[in-house]
């Protein structure tokens, strides 16, 4: 393990296999939820994925998950305009919350998204980490500081995951990384190590997997 900050880190041999193994189990859309009161019951662990639009929150769910197609992956920024809910067997729920940062939506569907987004986080008992993605080309913009500060206020645990690493080059991604722990080190309620991923390629997917599968 690095000694930096923020470390990318390794999970366990057998972290891994807990991950592999709740991840051979049945992934299903549940449903898509616009108001509070359209929640599943908090009946398991739940982790969920926040990131500003086109960042991969739908490709990287479907990489974690074997399921190309299950989340919608799209173009156009702004298309998850609703706390999408995913069964992970009976154990578990995965939630792609909506894009932000350009929403490709009217004012006022967007303060919309954002009050609700503010009550879910708030208000969401099982919700045991909110996985933030950071385009890896970019690192985190001022776009993404809303929902850090906000994650920080709810008291919620949130892990930076570095999508679309296979695009960028080896000798630049040590300077990305060193602006995410910048950044990152303003913020108390983030979880000290940093997840470097890639869905086309499958890099790090295991690793996300594995820390899915023990973060209760």
């Amino acid at each position: 393990m690095q000694t930096l900050p923020f470390p990318l880190s390794a999970p366990s041999e057998e972290a891994l296999r807990t991950g592999e193994a709740l991840f051979r189990r049945e992934t299903d859309f549940l449903k898509g939820v616009v108001a509070m009161n359209g929640l599943p019951p908090a009946d398991r662990v739940e982790v969920c994925f926040a990131g500003r639009s086109n960042v991969g929150k739908s490709s990287l769910i479907n990489a974690l998950t074997s399921r190309k197609g299950l989340a919608r992956a799209s173009n156009t920024p702004g298309r998850t305009q609703e706390i999408n809910f995913f069964t992970l067997s009976d154990s578990h729920y995965l939630v792609d919350l909506p894009g932000y940062g350009f929403a490709n939506a009217p004012l006022k569907v967007v303060e919309a998204w954002q009050r609700l987004l503010k009550a879910y986080l708030a208000g969401r008992p099982t919700l045991r980490r909110a996985f933030v993605l950071i385009d890896a080309r970019h690192g985190i913009k001022s776009v993404d500081n809303e929902i850090l500060e906000l994650l920080d206020r709810s008291a919620v645990t949130f892990q930076v995951v570095l999508t679309k690493a296979d695009k960028v080059k080896a000798k630049d991604i040590e300077r990305v990384l060193d602006q995410v722990r910048g950044e990152l080190a303003k913020h108390p309620a983030a979880f000290p190590e940093i997840v470097l991923t890639s869905s086309d390629k499958g890099d790090g997917i295991d690793t996300l997997r594995a820390i899915i599968a023990t973060v209760a």
